[in-house]
């Protein structure tokens, strides 16, 4: 774990509504929603903070933030004030203005005040919605080195995803010499057609310089946000550097912004993975989160011939497999999977209960849910459209505690 970094603040953006991953953001904020099985997605990032030595950390909120607010007070209450730690959660002060946030600018530019009173010499912009493991603290380094203005991490992903994202050029020294957010065509690295330089939603500035940068924006007409406004303009007058992602923690970069449903499915399924890219058994970078106290998993295998199994699949604590059958699945905290049912390819939140020769494939389905016995979920896209979301890719989205009687098509 890295030292503490008493001159840096980070600022974790976490008030997104999140709408293109509904249902699962009905009823509470992108960064509150469960993933893999044990984590909140904001885990990924305040891990990272911890980790990297990070632990002064405002986290704004927004929309739907109980959930969230909730998480944080019982998982992150790690910092000890003492020495000068803490983590806070910010919802919309309107100390400046009398609205909400317009953009992840404005958004900074409505907290400044805590910048003014904290005055760090270095601030940190993260997002609260993505899933990775990154030392903040090498980042730090490389944005000295180059005396930058601001930092950009930058990852190359393939070409076809890069529309989503912002879309970084740099010039042989590392300076960015073009920036385009979520282009319809995106420029390809050099010498490689096939990906896109692109940037990780992760921002280091000198926090003078941000004071300013948002402040300016915030008189103008404007989308007030960090990737449209602030980073094209700053380019062409500032030090603004990419800096090139790596892990720092024995892996191969991984990260994923998992804002549509199908990006959230996929990420998720690469845990279940032989050889998963995001390694979450690494004891020298943990990721944390809250736990209630739970009785080890169960698997029943009784003389009925009732065989419960879990195979390539992550099962949490407090689960009984009672003569069901899972496969490259996820299952966390108290799911019940009775017998003779089926699960493959599957995310199933707390306290799901799969009934008596009920089949589940392809599905997302939120807590609480209660899926009657000899139902099935995935594999007939009619069926399936009638009762619940499904994505373009034909995954399954059912929400949280949806009654029984809705899983009827008549």
């Amino acid at each position: 774990m890295a030292a503490f970094q008493e001159n840096v603040l980070a600022m974790i953006l976490a008030g997104g509504q999140g709408e293109r991953l509904y249902p699962l953001t009905r009823d509470r904020a992108k960064p509150a929603v469960p993933f893999g099985g044990l984590y909140r997605i904001v885990d990924f990032t305040l891990s990272n903070c911890l980790n990297s030595g990070l632990r002064k950390i405002n986290v704004l909120t927004q929309y739907k933030s109980i959930s969230l607010d909730r998480h944080i007070r019982l998982c992150w209450n790690v910092f000890n004030p003492e020495l000068g730690e803490y983590v806070n959660v910010i919802p919309p002060q309107q100390r400046t203005v009398s609205r909400w946030y317009r953009g992840t600018a404005d958004a900074i530019y409505q907290n400044i005040y805590t910048l003014e009173r904290e005055r760090p010499e270095l601030t940190f912009i993260l997002s609260g919605d993505h899933v990775y493991k990154m030392d903040y603290a090498r980042m730090l380094e490389y944005h000295l080195e180059k005396e930058a203005d601001l930092t950009v991490s930058c990852i190359p992903v393939p070409r076809e995803r890069a529309s989503h994202l912002g879309v970084v050029e740099v010039d042989s020294d590392g300076r960015i010499v073009g920036f385009e957010e979520k282009p319809a065509e995106p420029k390809c690295m050099p010498g490689d057609e096939g990906r896109s330089l692109a940037s990780m939603g992760v921002y280091l500035f000198g926090t003078g310089v941000l004071a300013r940068e948002v402040s300016r924006d915030a008189r103008s007409e404007s989308a007030h946000d960090f990737g449209r406004d602030i980073i094209p303009s700053m380019i062409r007058s500032r030090r603004v550097f990419g800096y090139s992602f790596a892990d720092g923690c024995g892996g191969a970069p991984y990260w994923r912004d998992i804002g549509l449903l199908d990006a959230y499915y996929e990420a998720n399924m690469d845990l279940v993975s032989i050889e998963p890219e995001l390694d979450l058994y690494d004891p020298a970078w943990p990721i944390r989160s809250y736990h209630e106290q739970m009785p080890p998993a169960k698997t029943v295998h009784d003389a009925e011939d009732r065989r419960g199994e879990a195979v390539n699949s992550l099962v949490c604590s407090g689960c009984i497999i009672s003569g069901g059958h899972v496969e490259g699945s996820i299952l966390s905290p108290q799911v019940k999977v009775k017998s003779y049912s089926k699960v493959t390819g599957s995310i199933l939140m707390d306290g799901v209960e799969v009934g008596r020769g009920a089949e589940v494939h392809g599905a997302i389905v939120d807590k609480g849910v209660k899926i009657p016995a000899g139902a099935k979920i995935g594999g007939d896209r009619e069926a399936d459209l009638a009762r619940f979301v499904v994505t373009e890719s034909g995954i399954v989205a059912v929400q949280k505690e949806m009654p029984p009687e809705r899983f009827t098509t008549g």
